[in-house]
């Protein structure tokens, strides 16, 4: 059985189609990593799939449970840390962790011990009785994971969890995250717009534009899908470049070129040996390279292949985020 599955599932607001008929099936215990730019449908998904938003049309379910006809269930079975995390500033960690814990049921004994635990996991300890409104942008995000967890859901979704932190709150997070998976088992529904995290964590990833879903694969099978190198060519006058990029694309061994964010992004098989002759080619052309570089395969390509754009990160304003 899938831990998660949807057929069509598709919604729109007036004319505004969010998402326009996405399929999923991702396995039990998988991170499944869900890319794409603010805007193309990752928030509007993961909020259908946790029952906080009804399908226009299509079906899902959950942990086997239908979102719509089971949807308690389903609350039941999961945990959701979204991006906004809903915290009241005023009360503790731990204050809020048993919260979390009565109104899932958890008993005296059980809940004190499942809250400790938690806040070993996610490394609050020192900090659990104090105020949450004194906690760092990625201490909350640390606290509101921990919520999502305490009454061990088979299924967990998160939504940006580390949109706005720095690189060592950023780590952390992904740490605990591989371990759900790798040690607990639970399966990770994980929406991003950073390709670091997409390609380290999720075992099965998607890339969404416009509400479609538009590849699908593991990160290493979709950077091999490329089957090129990429160079990268900028040229000095910014008028020249559409020309530039038809000089590459004449270029003998040269797969395709696309124009995006002001260069020429060039496929072919040995990027090594086709530098001096795009370079050769474009002086011959009258163009002066202004930069070249040389890459294998990434899921920037991938990403730039599928949406014919880089994906551009919109960080919150400054303040929002925090250190760990």
């Amino acid at each position: 059985m899938s831990a998660i599955w949807a057929e069509g599932l598709t919604k729109h607001f007036d004319e505004v189609r969010a998402v326009d008929g996405i399929d999923l099936d991702i396995a039990p215990g998988a991170i499944f990593g869900f890319l794409g730019q603010n805007g193309s449908g990752k928030t509007t998904t993961i909020r259908m799939l946790t029952t906080l938003l009804r399908p226009t049309a299509g079906a899902a379910r959950v942990d086997g449970l239908d979102i719509l006809a089971e949807a308690r269930a389903v609350r039941r079975r999961i945990g959701v840390a979204l991006q906004e995390a809903g915290l009241d500033d005023i009360q503790t960690g731990r204050e809020l962790l048993t919260l979390q814990a009565r109104l899932f049921g958890l008993g005296g004994g059980v809940r004190r011990e499942r809250v400790d635990e938690l806040l070993a996991v996610v490394d609050l300890e020192d900090a659990a009785d104090r105020a949450i409104g004194t906690y760092s942008g990625g201490m909350k995000r640390r606290l509101d994971l921990a919520a999502a967890l305490v009454h061990r859901p088979t299924i967990i979704f998160l939504d940006e969890p580390t949109t706005g932190l720095d690189p060592v709150s950023r780590e952390a997070i992904w740490r605990y995250v591989n371990r759900l998976s790798a040690e607990e088992g639970i399966t990770v529904f994980l929406t991003t717009q950073y390709l670091e995290e997409a390609d380290r964590l999720a075992h099965d990833l998607a890339i969404i534009d416009a509400g479609r879903i538009i590849a699908r694969g593991s990160p290493a099978e979709m950077k091999a899908s490329i089957g090129t190198d990429v160079v990268t060519v900028r040229v000095a006058a910014a008028a020249a470049l559409d020309r530039a990029a038809e000089v590459c694309g004449a270029v003998p061994g040269v797969e395709r070129v696309q124009v995006a964010d002001g260069a020429a992004v060039v496929y072919v098989p040995d990027g090594a040996r086709a530098v001096a002759r795009i370079v050769l080619a474009l002086d011959d052309a009258g163009i002066e390279v202004g930069d070249i570089s040389i890459s294998h395969p990434s899921l920037d390509d991938v990403f730039l292949q599928a949406t014919g754009y880089h994906l551009q990160v919109e960080e919150p304003p400054a303040g929002e985020g925090g250190a760990a």
